[in-house]
């Protein structure tokens, strides 16, 4: 940077930080030099390591009509109190709905905040990535599923331990034939639940052939793929990679007078408040979202330490949360 534009180190620092210092040729100059070697990221990432806002960055994203996911809604909670107690706030910021990167880019011009913690870790999404060529600290909440060899910390949730404890849950109940109700292929962490589930029945040497759906994560999607589950393959159990699925194979159940935990057994994933108060009661796989927000913190504050400390990824197991509906 100094060389390019023929002045000292300190000169290039007074452009950043005390440009009035300078001379208006001078000061030109050196931010010529800025706008052509993108140095602004690495000038951002400086002062985001000296943690001199104590805020912590968290892009959200507009609620999802037509569904039963309110399990962000308890992680933030989660984080603001983590946080919190180490000395930090939550600075919520929001971005284009066609766009992961927007909103990044002004915090990290402005330097309003001391990191970021990122929540989109599905296929080819490029937050992970463009934050890191910009040496800017971040922690993940989810792996990096397109780059396992990636080096920044991540804390994420079991997601196929959590299917497999549902499905042997209804199989020690004696069901035998148990369906799987999924995203679609290009989700991992729909694939990652599946493969609990599957794995489950593989271990008791039952079939999983014919017994699993693949659709979008609404309500109407799961009372459609159950029902044409219920005809083509007479399953006594459902286990949803989702409470919104889950919502759907209730759906399904009453619109044909079967009684969910008697006649067909559900269970759902996230523990949403809609499965705590549906009638029966929806069991359903739990996340430990608490603790979740406490080894994200605990991970930031190693990226923000003197010196930097990178940590190992973290995978937390989920616990089954049962009720009327198995």
């Amino acid at each position: 940077m100094a060389e390019r534009a023929g002045v000292s180190r300190q000169t290039v620092s007074n452009a950043v930080n005390n440009p009035d210092l300078l001379r208006a040729d001078t000061l030109q100059r050196v931010q010529q030099a800025i706008a052509e070697l993108g140095y602004l990221p690495n000038r951002a990432a400086r002062n985001l390591r000296t943690r001199s806002s104590h805020l912590i960055g968290l892009r959200i994203s507009a609620a999802q009509e037509g569904t039963a996911n309110a399990t962000m809604d308890r992680f933030v909670h989660s984080l603001v109190e983590t946080s919190r107690d180490a000395g930090y706030h939550v600075l919520l910021f929001a971005g284009e709905a066609d766009d992961p990167l927007s909103g990044y880019d002004d915090l990290l011009r402005s330097t309003a905040v001391d990191a970021f913690v990122v929540t989109d870790t599905y296929l080819g999404n490029p937050q992970a990535g463009w934050l890191g060529s910009r040496r800017a600290p971040f922690v993940a909440f989810g792996r990096p599923w397109d780059a396992p060899e990636a080096h920044h910390p991540w804390v994420d949730v079991d997601g196929a331990a959590g299917c497999e404890l549902a499905t042997r849950h209804l199989l020690e109940r004696g069901h035998q034939r148990v369906a799987w109700i999924g995203w679609r292929k290009d989700s991992p962490i729909g694939e990652d639940r599946r493969e609990g589930w599957r794995r489950a029945l593989h271990a008791q040497g039952l079939s999983s052939a014919g017994l699993a759906a693949r659709v979008d994560d609404t309500v109407t999607s799961g009372a459609q793929a159950s029902a044409a589950l219920l005809d083509d393959a007479a399953p006594t159990g459902f286990v949803c990679a989702s409470d919104t699925l889950a919502m759907g194979v209730l759906q399904t159940l009453a619109a044909r007078g079967l009684t969910p935990g008697r006649d067909v057994a559900v269970v759902g994933f996230d523990d949403s408040q809609v499965a705590q108060v549906v009638t029966p009661g929806l069991t359903s796989v739990r996340q430990p979202l608490e603790q979740v927000a406490i080894e994200i913190v605990s991970a930031l504050e190693g990226l923000l330490g003197h010196p930097p400390r990178v940590g190992d990824g973290v995978l937390l197991t989920p616990t089954l949360a049962v009720r009327g509906s198995s």
